[in-house]
């Protein structure tokens, strides 16, 4: 039999038998190579090592070097997880276990719930299998043997009869375990160096809420245990950081059952950091040639079908609501409504640009599982406008927007952030208009003025709105999670189902161009950032209380009074603690709700028309005069100063 061909990635070819496995190209290569190797890429595809190759093939060796190597290896991580769990609960029946962002899952159905003590043992029981040196071994299995054989496992039983051909693979590890599964994974357990499991919550099979509750188990798996220890590292301080647990602390928000889930409760400190953002951006708009308006929180569904909507995003909004003769929806964005405002009156070229804008609230049905805290919410109020504008205007316009978008980040003391050029998958003629002149103008425009800013981006296929390319500014949290919070949308789709126009400079008309943009995102995403962001030590201009007043007995409170008109009348906002308590415990909470300065009022402060300056940050900062410290804040206020 002849010999097949294998390019490996310097473009060398070797001559090799058919059915060579990679892991004995590895070991041909160098020992030191064969002993690395997790997980073989072969024409592109990832298999196992033990794989045979049976024709003329491209080769990669994956290491622990290599990224696309760590998903094999968590996947194989949650299985020797769930061999662990059927060694001490055999009566649990399996689930799904993939490998996820931050590590893997596996799904159980078990009549008794896990607990933490549960995991401890678990997670001993799997470094017992893993130094046992068990091998992954694919077999292949026949749908009606398997259906025989898991006869008692109804989610494999189901996953199995789902599955399109007459054969299906498994994976074993050691005798007792074997596992549907399409691979591939490690050569064996010995290969896992670094593991722990995290938690456990509650899933419904396949994310359907119709469905059976399972339970999962969430672990996490790194190359080297010092990877993750850095990673439990971050974790904790995510912990520390987390907007829902912080938010209850320091009384910014709440969720209540009885309201609804996804529909927090802003409670007045929260409100105040809230109407704070409101308030910045809608100064920073009015400056920028913006106009401000307000529209209803509901229409017609006919509206949202004329825009395209309907169509393309029905599923993440509410049912429509039957209202005698007509059909309503809650607006899940808002510009349809803005349009409607371009065109209730006709428009010169010299009117252009029209910057609309407002805080538009907005609601979207989100599934039950995905809600969190301010994060992610069904109601929601987005910082939001439209610019109509000629072609010639869009690049202009474009960087004004940028230039917003930059100021803003630079007072909310915002600086990890990165550009994405959201762009349509060419093959999907069911999420995105089907248009090509029209998306590639739009693509073009958008790169251009990127270009001409000098601003690096990351092209993302697939994450475009259905009408039009953006431009999305990702924001990454403290382990990495990148969200979208600001971005910028050309559209040239709009216009032209509402046949919106203007008239040019020839006497006729013509089709403007759209641009939506969001600079601040949603109230409630931001402020969850922010609260992230500062783990609740917010900026002076942006915290809820500025300045705490803490008479240190009952002698001082007449002058405590006093100082607290100051601050008010210089509009600085204060609370004051006249509770009959040690000074000492008075600072403590203080410092515990994160309040900036606090005035701590004795006797010779009250004599001396001072105040004793204390800093969250920095402790003591000494007896200053009441003027000076008035000035000194309010200073730090004016300039947006992210730091005391």
């Amino acid at each position: 039999m002849s010999n097949i061909e294998i390019t490996l990635p310097d473009g060398s070819k070797q001559p090799v038998p058919p059915g060579i496995r990679p892991i004995d190209i590895a070991q041909s290569i160098s020992p030191r190579l064969a002993d690395a190797a997790l997980v073989a890429k072969v024409d592109g595809e990832l298999v196992d090592l033990n794989r045979p190759i049976e024709k003329d093939a491209t080769l990669q060796i994956l290491t622990n070097k290599d990224p696309e190597a760590l998903p094999v290896y968590r996947h194989s991580t949650a299985h020797l997880l769930a061999a662990a769990v059927l060694e001490l609960y055999p009566e649990t029946k399996l689930g799904i276990g993939p490998p996820i962002e931050s590590g893997f899952y596996y799904d159980f159905d078990r009549a008794t719930p896990f607990t933490p003590e549960d995991l401890e043992k678990i997670e001993k029981k799997m470094w017992e299998i893993q130094a046992r040196h068990l091998p992954y071994e694919r077999v292949y299995t026949r749908k009606d043997e398997g259906l025989r054989k898991y006869g008692d496992a109804w989610m494999k039983c189901e996953l199995i009869t789902e599955r399109a051909g007459e054969v299906f693979s498994e994976y074993t590890l050691g005798p007792h375990f074997i596992d549907f599964c399409r691979g591939p994974h490690l050569p064996n357990t010995s290969k896992i160096k670094a593991f722990k499991l995290l938690s456990i919550a509650g899933a419904y099979w396949k994310g359907d809420e119709h469905n059976k509750q399972l339970q999962r188990i969430y672990g996490t798996a790194f190359f080297t245990p010092k990877e993750l220890q850095d990673y439990l590292n971050r974790l904790e301080e995510a912990k520390r950081r987390d907007h829902r647990r912080l938010g209850k602390e320091l009384e910014l928000f709440t969720v209540n059952e009885t309201v609804g889930a996804g529909l927090p409760l802003w409670l007045p400190k929260g409100a105040t950091i809230r109407r704070l953002l409101e308030e910045y951006i809608l100064e920073k708009e009015r400056a920028s040639g913006y106009q401000h308006v307000y529209t209803p929180d509901l229409a017609k569904v006919d509206l949202y079908k004329r825009s395209g909507h309907w169509e393309h995003y029905h599923d993440s909004m509410f049912p429509p609501m039957d209202l005698e003769t007509e059909q309503m929806v809650l607006r899940p964005m808002n510009c349809p409504h803005h349009i409607l405002v371009y065109e209730s009156k006709q428009r010169s070229y010299r009117d252009l640009p029209v910057r609309i804008a407002e805080l538009g609230t907005m609601y979207r049905y989100e599934r039950s599982g995905a809600l969190s805290g301010l994060s992610r919410v069904r109601c929601m109020t987005l910082n939001d406008a439209h610019i109509f504008c000629t072609p010639e205007q869009i690049k202009e316009e474009f960087s004004g927007v940028m230039k917003l978008v930059e100021q803003s980040y630079r007072d909310l003391g915002i600086t990890q952030y990165r550009y994405r050029l959201s762009l349509r998958d060419k093959a999907d003629k069911v999420k995105y208009v089907d248009n090509d002149a029209m998306w590639e103008l739009g693509e073009r425009v958008l790169r251009e003025a990127l270009d001409a800013l000098g601003l690096a981006y990351v092209p993302a296929p697939g994450e475009a709105a259905f009408y039009g390319p953006k431009l999305d500014i990702q924001l990454a949290d403290v382990m990495g999670h990148e969200e979208t919070y600001s971005t910028i949308q050309v559209d040239f789709h709009l216009p032209n189902q509402f046949a919106l126009n203007y008239v040019g400079a020839d006497g006729k008309e013509h089709r403007p161009v759209m641009i939506h943009r969001g600079v601040l995102s949603t109230m409630e995403r931001m402020t969850s950032y922010l609260i992230e962001l500062y783990a609740g030590a917010f900026p002076l201009w942006l915290a809820p209380v500025q300045v705490a007043v803490l008479p240190i007995t009952d002698r001082q409170v007449e002058y405590a009074h006093v100082v607290q008109k100051a601050l008010d009348a210089a509009g600085i906002r204060s609370e004051l603690d006249a509770r009959n308590e040690k000074v000492n415990l008075k600072i403590r909470e203080a410092q515990l709700q994160k309040v900036p300065f606090m005035l701590v009022l004795g006797d010779r402060e009250q004599q001396n028309g001072q105040v004793a300056v204390r800093n969250r940050k920095h402790g003591d900062q000494g007896a200053k005069s009441l003027e000076a410290f008035l000035a000194e804040c309010r200073a730090l206020i004016d300039s947006k100063a992210v730091s005391e």
